[in-house]
């Protein structure tokens, strides 16, 4: 009997590709890997794919990623078959989130109770006194979108959401999120989630699904637009 085996995450075909055109080059650990946008150019992937795979390869010890010098080899342990690394990649979660989110949050506007709202209300209370603290806004966040999960009535919608919302703990895109979340990118995100708790609070369906979407596609574009403005800093580019 054929068994099927998943297909490889696109993060990780490029993760693969990196380190064979490492090989081909004769590098070693220590030694200084081309640019990001080099590497992007040789290897004919998008950017958002690239930066995927350079910080699962840092994840798993391959790589390692210096401020102000550039991104060289290193000499992590060989990968395994069961690696947990093998999942979705932040971006795969984000474009599914942005899916998922904005029916739930559509859906949502269409049920809003004032326990709902005043719900929001304080979470966003919460977000605010604590967009320089990572470690406390994180779960703030979370409980943000989960909230509005429980608005539907639905709790498998709830559950599922709980659950999508936690693999932004997985070590991938923690250390993704790592690299270019910051005071900065929690307060607009704050801003967004106030555009949509307004949507829901006006029981608008067809305003709290765009901002929901607005919301998690900025998120989704945050995680590229800061990697180019920290470029100099992160040194990813030079």
């Amino acid at each position: 009997m054929r068994i099927d085996t998943p297909p490889r995450r696109p993060w990780r075909q490029v993760a693969d590709l990196i380190q064979s055109l490492a090989a081909a080059e004769g590098l070693c650990a220590g030694d200084r890997l081309p640019s990001e946008r080099e590497l992007a150019d040789r290897l004919q992937v998008s950017r958002p794919s690239l930066r995927e795979a350079l910080i699962a390869l840092e994840v798993e010890g391959r790589v390692e990623i210096r401020k102000g010098s550039g991104i060289y080899m290193a000499n992590g342990p060989r990968r395994t078959d069961s690696d947990p690394l093998e999942s979705e990649g932040p971006f795969e979660i984000l474009e599914a989130r942005g899916v998922l989110e904005s029916a739930i949050a559509e859906e949502a506007a269409r049920r809003a109770t004032p326990a709902l709202i005043a719900a929001l209300d304080a979470n966003l209370r919460d977000m605010a006194a604590a967009t320089d603290d990572r470690a406390r806004v994180i779960p703030i966040d979370a409980a943000f979108h989960v909230a509005i999960a429980d608005g539907t009535g639905n709790a498998l919608l709830a559950r599922l959401t709980s659950d999508i919302v936690a693999k932004r703990l997985s070590p991938l895109f923690s250390r993704l999120a790592g690299h270019f979340e910051g005071p900065p990118t929690w307060r607009c995100a704050l801003a967004e989630h106030g555009a949509i708790r307004d949507a829901i609070a006006a029981g608008d369906p067809a305003a709290a699904r765009e901002a929901m979407r607005r919301h998690l596609a900025q998120s989704r574009r945050r995680f590229t637009e800061t990697f180019a403005e920290a470029r100099a800093a992160e040194a990813l580019d030079s």
